[in-house]
């Protein structure tokens, strides 16, 4: 497996996901559209990587969505290369501390990144977010692995007509580690995607579905 390709895996896995046109205010660059999922990359002021955002709509409750993604142990099944992943702290529903590790192909050194992980809805727009950001001195550094220090990621879930949630993502990381920028953003699009596509699908979870929380109101 080449070095490049290599690379391409370790990024991709970080993502761990209404089309817009690529225009002068915000910079996206459309990558991929396929199977309902868009994806876009554009370059930013403040890192030497590329921001990632992903776009799909499922048809599912606000709360479903929440649940999924607070379900952290069963990231491995279905987030892109993803190995390892557990709750080190819940204060609540809403906030959280979560510890992953990512697997990487030879050459490339296996990555460990702890992040905060805080929800919340929109009173009146009945938008819900949840924003992670990265503690990455919380606890040690697994050994074997490169500690990721850099990483900003949202989710915002846009309630629709007729039961729909459109699911906008974005998220800059910096992998750490002697990797080339150029190299990294070349190879920001196909994990993603793939994570987009068993999301779907999980969502559909009997467990996800029944779920409800007492801070997120669906619209009427």
């Amino acid at each position: 497996m080449s070095l490049l390709r290599a690379i391409g895996i370790l990024v991709i896995a970080y993502f761990f996901v209404g089309f817009s046109q690529k225009s002068p205010k915000d910079n996206w660059e459309l990558k991929k559209i396929e199977n309902g999922i868009t994806i876009y990359t554009r370059a930013t002021e403040t890192s030497k990587y590329k921001e990632l955002k992903a776009i799909f709509q499922i048809k599912s409750s606000l709360s479903s969505v929440i649940a999924l993604l607070n379900d952290v142990e069963t990231y491995p099944q279905w987030v892109y290369r993803c190995e390892t992943s557990k709750v080190l702290k819940k204060n609540s529903d809403q906030h959280l501390i979560r510890y992953q590790t990512i697997v990487a192909p030879w050459p490339v050194d296996n990555r460990d990144v702890v992040v905060e992980v805080n929800s919340y809805q929109d009173a009146k727009t009945k938008i819900v977010y949840q924003k992670v950001t990265p503690l990455p001195d919380y606890s040690p550094q697994l050994k074997g692995h490169v500690r990721i220090r850099e990483f900003r990621a949202t989710w915002t879930l846009k309630p629709l007509k007729n039961g729909i949630v459109e699911i906008e993502y974005e998220l800059l990381v910096n992998p750490a580690g002697a990797i080339p920028a150029w190299v990294v953003n070349m190879a920001l699009v196909d994990g993603p995607y793939e994570t987009s596509m068993k999301m779907k699908e999980r969502i559909l979870y009997e467990k996800y579905q029944k779920t409800t929380y007492p801070f997120i109101v669906n619209p009427e």
